[in-house]
């Protein structure tokens, strides 16, 4: 389930890693050494965004598919 959510990936300079960062589900976000170590780490970042918020009760946004940006 949880790779139906968008995830975007960028270079951060300050922290000299990838970022993964998941819109849909609030402050979800994961880093890396490469961009395949970044979404990894994404996916379980959602995992467990998902378990911590099923144990405490919280709704669960439904994935909305590709996210527009401008």
């Amino acid at each position: 389930m949880t790779s139906r959510y968008a995830i975007i990936i960028f270079w951060s300079e300050a922290d000299d890693c990838f970022v993964a960062e998941v819109p849909e589900l609030p402050g979800c976000m994961a880093d890396g050494r490469s961009y395949r170590e970044a979404a990894a780490n994404a996916e379980v970042a959602m995992r467990e965004w998902i378990a911590t918020a099923t144990e405490l009760g919280r709704t669960i946004p439904e994935p909305k598919g590709r996210l527009q940006y401008a």
